[in-house]
């Protein structure tokens, strides 16, 4: 199979890994050692046993570089040069090195499966890395992977708050990068909460967004960063990871929208697969005497942010109040009674709190 791309049926397109670029990096890099020319392709195998085959940049002898192709994926590594770097490793036993050269991250806390103080190659790229230069010999080698630029790339990602220092992650769990994957994105939450967990913290708060982060952050301002959990819209996976980890307390922090999904017992709350349920609006407005004006505004739009807006213009509070009660008990529930949950929601601009329980 080519390198390039294949097309999904949607017609987006996949892309490749870190993992995958790494170990066609070092698989290139070692045929050049080995023979003192680097290949122009190289073919790798996935975890899947799918083989796929990659155009590769010459680097000098042992050095070679396989450019990352994110497909239709909005990957801020999308174009990274992943570059290996390969030597005979002698008098230091049997087993090959990895070795994180610049732009590739390091370990610095525990709850990544890896070790402090290690490059953050994660276990599947690691597996896929070793299989390649298997393909190639079975002498030990010390394989340095690097990435140039990588430092930059990290400051678009969640590193920093899970403990990885100086440069990327090496991932992949398939070798395949699928468009807008929230399967990533769901990754990213369930590890960043195991960071948490692995410090011995027992509080996390989990935001939808950067703004409604700002805002958490400032609240709640002696929490280290690890404690911050963009969750997006995986509430639901979220709660259930934190109570399975030890975690005692949640503090969610979120706008109106997301919220009252929360209080319909909604926990996947993105917009394509749920709406706003405006009769549960309508019966919380209703509930607490609130104007006529905020019950109409439930039901008028379909929107929960009109129902905000009216609440705000009317000077009620206790609506939105009550909604976050509701949310506050939806998320304990789903949690099977392991978390005591605080519910914050925040206005549309990141700036304040407008009603919590």
């Amino acid at each position: 199979m080519s390198a390039e791309v294949a097309r999904r049926r949607r017609g987006l397109r996949t892309g490749w890994t870190t993992g995958t670029c790494a170990s066609a990096a070092a698989k290139a890099a070692t045929m050049s050692l080995l023979g003192g020319h680097t290949p122009d392709e190289v073919e790798v195998g996935l975890p899947s046993g799918q083989r796929v085959r990659f155009a590769v940049l010459d680097r000098g002898p042992g050095r070679a570089a396989v450019v990352k192709d994110a497909g239709d994926d909005p990957d801020c590594t999308d174009g990274a040069e992943l570059t290996a770097e390969v030597d005979w490793l002698t008098g230091t036993g049997p087993a090959t090195e990895l070795v994180g050269g610049p732009g590739v991250g390091t370990v610095t806390l525990p709850g990544l499966g890896l070790p402090v103080g290690a490059p953050a190659i994660n276990p599947v790229p690691r597996r896929m890395i070793l299989a390649a230069l298997g393909e190639v010999t079975d002498r030990p080698l010390r394989v340095t992977i690097s990435v140039p630029g990588g430092e930059a790339m990290a400051e678009r990602t969640s590193n920093s708050r899970l403990g990885i220092v100086g440069g990327i992650s090496i991932l992949g769990t398939t070798g395949i990068v699928r468009p807008f994957s929230t399967a990533a994105y769901r990754a990213s939450v369930v590890q960043q909460i195991d960071v948490a967990a692995a410090q011995g913290l027992r509080a996390v708060v989990l935001a939808t967004g950067s703004r409604s982060e700002r805002t958490a952050r400032r609240e709640l301002p002696q929490l280290p960063p690890v404690c911050f959990v963009e969750v997006g819209d995986f509430t639901g996976i979220a709660l259930r990871r934190a109570a399975g980890a030890g975690i005692t307390q949640v503090c969610f922090v979120g706008m109106v929208g997301k919220i009252a999904k929360l209080a319909a017992g909604v926990m996947m709350t993105h917009f394509h697969r749920s709406q706003v349920d405006g009769e549960l609006l309508a019966t919380i407005a209703a509930e607490v005497g609130a104007p006529g004006a905020i019950v109409r505004a439930a039901t008028a739009t379909g929107t929960a942010r009109h129902f905000y807006e009216v609440c705000e213009a009317e000077g009620s509070s206790a609506p939105l109040e009550l909604l976050c009660r509701r949310a506050k008990e939806s998320c304990e529930a789903h949690a099977g009674g392991r978390l005591a949950v605080e519910v914050l929601m925040v206005d549309f601009d990141g700036s304040r709190v407008v009603a919590r329980a």
